[in-house]
């Protein structure tokens, strides 16, 4: 009989977050599939979901490289690809664990594309995302009445992210490490900045939170796991 594949969500950092029906397919796992980069030795997510790891779990850790060179990341895909599919050959429940919601800028997306067609069950368990979480945390409301919400990847081409920015009411800014001084000023110039909040690693024990960007150094680099939310400053 074969396995089922399974994505499962487990949220921005806090375990108690986890849904129900994400910690009895953990709970079950003959294997969970703990996704890393190369540069790290642990797995977040794997920590997240391990209060919920029954005792003889097999886990295993794949390397998913955050590199630009095709080649690379063919190899690495195909060799993951592999192994996950011998597992499900055996018979395997294989849990693929996620930060945030599986279908939300994850990794789990391209591992589900290639699994989707090679004849193996596959169920996706939703889970919190950061913003949400965010919203809720810190009493911020992220969209209300007929507000327009964007969720914005800072990364995207310049151009457009002026025009998403002055056509929204609400933002969510995701991937703002990379280019943050950038971002402060198109905020700024978008009558975003007032309301901006920052929340880096919500729910982890290190979580930080900056509610006034001009009390912070000009070279502050944001942690990787760093979402701006904000609101348009109203007449």
């Amino acid at each position: 009989m074969a396995g089922i594949f399974y994505g499962v969500g487990v949220g921005p950092g806090d375990p108690s977050l986890l849904t129900l029906k994400a910690i009895n397919v953990i709970n079950e796992a003959d294997v969970i599939i703990a996704p890393k980069t190369e540069k790290k030795e642990d797995s977040l997510a794997l920590t997240i979901a391990k209060p919920f790891l029954k005792k003889d779990v097999d886990v295993v850790k794949l390397v998913f490289p955050m590199v630009s060179d095709s080649e690379t990341l063919s190899e690495a895909w195909d060799a993951n690809k592999g192994i996950i599919l011998d597992l499900l050959k055996k018979g395997k429940n294989v849990v693929f664990l996620t930060l945030g919601d599986p279908m939300f800028y994850s990794t789990y997306i391209y591992v589900y594309r290639l699994l989707e067609n090679c004849g193996y069950p596959i169920e996706t368990i939703p889970g919190v995302t950061a913003f949400c979480a965010i919203g809720s945390r810190l009493g911020y409301p992220l969209v209300e009445g007929d507000d327009v919400l964007s969720i914005i990847p800072a990364t995207m081409e310049d151009a457009k992210l002026d025009k998403v920015l002055a056509a929204s009411d609400n933002i969510v800014l995701m991937k703002v490490y990379k280019n943050f001084p950038q971002l402060l000023e198109k905020l700024e110039q978008h009558g975003l900045a007032e309301h901006a909040v920052m929340t880096s690693r919500c729910g982890l024990g290190d979580e930080q939170v900056v509610d006034n960007f001009n009390n912070i150094d000009k070279g502050y680099q944001p942690n990787y796991l760093s979402t701006i939310v904000s609101r348009r400053t109203r007449a």
